[in-house]
C-alpha cells in the first residue's frame, strides 16, 4: 500500500497583508535584516515591531527576528496601526494646508496649537486634526509628524501620509537635506551674521528647559540679520539640525533671546519693546524632496498678523 506524503494546508494570509517570497540573494540573512532589504520603505524599528507583535509570518509560522532564512520562504507582513495613537481621537480642527498629495501634506500651523499630545493633554492638537483629515495616518508613526514646532511657534511642517513617505522624510532629516528657514525677532542689536555651533541638552537645573551643555547633542544654527531696530533685530535662522527649542536656546546663548520668549528671554535686560504674547518665531520656508516623485517641494508662508504688527511697530520706532 502506497503511503501519501502529508503537507499542511497553508495558513490563511490576513487581509491587507503583503506577501513576499524570499529571493536567493537574501539566503543566510536574519529575518529582520532580510525584511529591511525587501521593504526599504519601512524603518528597521517599525519592521522589528511588527515581527515582535506577531504581524510577520514565515511559511505560516510566527516570525522570529533572529531566524536565518534559506531562500524561497513565503513571508506575510501585516501592517499595524501605530499603538501610540490608540488613545488619540480624530477631531475636526481646522488646518491651513499649503500643499497636499497622496504621500505628503505641508501644514501652516498657527501659534497656540500643540503639535503632539502629551501628559494630561490628549485633545486639541495637530495630531488630532491630522487623524480627522487624513485617517490613513493612523498607520504612520506619530500620525505622520516627522518634525515639530513649539506650541507658540507658527509656520510650516511637513506631514507624511504613508509609512513609506515617513521613512523617506525621516532619512532626509537625518541627512540634513530638508531646508528649514525661520524668521524671528531677537532682542538687542545683532550687527553681523553668526553661525552658532553649540550642543544642546536638558538644562541641569530646570528639567523642562533646554540649554547649551557640553554633553548635549550637536546643534548648528545659521543666523543672519535682516533689519536692525536698535532694541531688536529681525533675523533669518536656518537649521542644520532640529534639536528641541534649538533657535530659542542658541539665540539666548549669544545674548540675543527671542522677543517674547517666556522661558529663555525672561531674564534678559534690554530696552523696552512693544508687548508680544509669545516667542517671536515663525517657520517661514520649508523645502524637501518629494518621497515619490523625487522633485523638490518648496513652500513659503506669510507672516502671521501678530508678528507683522510687531515688526511694523518696531519699524515705526526705529532710529532714522
Amino acid at each position: 500500500m502506497r503511503s501519501e506524503k502529508y503537507s499542511p494546508a497553508p495558513a490563511a494570509v490576513p487581509a491587507g497583508a503583503a506577501v513576499l517570497t524570499v529571493p536567493d540573494a537574501c539566503a543566510g540573512l536574519r529575518l529582520d535584516l532580510a525584511l529591511a532589504r525587501l521593504l526599504p520603505d519601512h524603518s528597521r524599528s517599525r519592521l522589528k515591531g511588527w515581527i515582535d507583535t506577531g504581524r510577520v509570518r514565515v511559511d505560516g509560522a510566527p516570525g522570529v527576528a533572529k531566524r536565518k532564512l534559506a531562500g524561497g520562504e513565503r513571508i506575510a507582513v501585516e501592517p499595524a496601526d501605530e499603538p501610540a495613537l490608540a488613545a488619540d481621537a480624530a477631531q475636526p480642527i481646522a488646518l491651513a494646508v499649503v500643499h497636499e498629495d497622496d504621500a505628503v501634506a505641508v501644514v501652516d500651523k498657527p501659534a497656540g496649537l500643540v503639535v503632539h499630545p502629551g501628559a494630561g493633554r490628549r485633545e486639541g492638537t495637530l495630531l488630532n486634526a491630522l487623524l480627522h483629515r487624513y485617517p490613513e495616518v493612523a498607520r504612520v508613526p506619530r500620525a505622520g509628524i516627522v518634525h515639530r514646532l513649539d506650541k507658540d511657534t507658527s509656520g510650516l511642517l511637513v506631514v507624511a501620509r504613508t509609512p513609506a513617505a515617513h521613512t523617506d522624510l525621516v532619512r532626509q532629516l537625518a541627512a540634513r537635506t530638508v531646508r528649514r528657514e525661520y524668521i524671528a525677532l531677537a532682542r538687542g542689536d545683532l550687527a553681523k551674521a553668526v553661525d552658532i555651533d553649540a550642543p544642546i541638552g536638558r538644562h541641569p537645573d530646570r528639567r523642562t528647559s533646554m540649554a547649551v551643555v557640553a554633553r548635549g547633542k550637536p546643534a548648528r544654527t545659521h543666523v543672519a540679520p535682516i533689519e536692525r531696530y536698535g532694541a531688536a533685530t529681525l533675523v533669518r535662522c536656518r537649521l542644520d539640525t532640529g534639536r528641541t527649542h534649538q533657535i530659542r536656546v542658541h539665540l539666548a546663548a549669544i545674548g540675543h533671546p527671542l522677543v517674547g520668549d517666556p522661558t529663555y528671554g525672561a531674564r534678559a535686560r534690554a530696552a523696552a519693546l512693544p508687548p508680544f504674547a509669545r516667542q517671536a518665531l515663525h517657520a517661514e520656508r520649508l523645502a524637501f524632496v518629494h518621497p515619490v516623485s523625487r522633485r523638490e517641494i518648496a513652500a513659503v508662508t506669510p507672516w502671521p498678523e501678530d508678528f507683522a504688527r510687531l515688526v511694523a511697530a518696531l519699524r515705526a520706532g526705529a532710529p532714522r
